[in-house]
């Protein structure tokens, strides 16, 4: 379990650090309608935007589907169906709120999905996206220095 700890701690490590550069990109001003009307002609910003949803969704899988589980388990909690992990790991405050993640999948998802039909949407769930970055590398933080504290990374 140690190992696989550690390798979880040094790719969402990895993935906090990517997602973070690729959101400074994508948002160094607002994301806008115009903008996301422009993906089929601006293959740079369609390339940036395509990494956003990317890394965005890669590391929320990451964290709560791999490091989150592991991370209950090594603590000594019993693990279950997502929703009772994420119930459990806001009861440990490794994450702010249960709704908040909740949300933040289903942004997650919405973004995915929404990518090609309805620029309106799409700018709009970005901005949500961007808006839930911190929150998301916070989280993937807390597990990691709760990991690292116990010396099992």
């Amino acid at each position: 379990m140690t190992l696989r700890l550690k390798f979880l701690v040094r790719v969402v490590r990895k993935e906090c650090q990517h997602l973070a550069t690729t959101d400074q990109r994508l948002f160094a001003n607002a994301f806008t309608l115009a903008q996301a009307s422009q993906l089929e002609t601006d293959p740079d910003l369609a390339e940036r935007v395509e990494a956003f949803v990317g890394r965005f969704g890669r590391l929320q899988d990451t964290v709560g589907d791999k490091l989150l589980p592991l991370l209950l388990t090594a603590l000594g909690e019993k693990t279950g169906a997502a929703i009772d992990n994420l119930d459990r790991a806001e009861r440990l405050r490794l994450i702010h709120s249960t709704d908040e993640w909740i949300s933040m999948r289903n942004l997650r998802n919405q973004m995915v999905h929404e990518y090609v039909e309805d620029p309106a949407i799409l700018a709009s769930a970005l901005q949500s996206g961007h808006a839930f970055v911190p929150a998301l590398i916070a989280a993937a933080d807390k597990m990691m220095n709760e990991i690292e504290q116990r010396g099992w990374a």
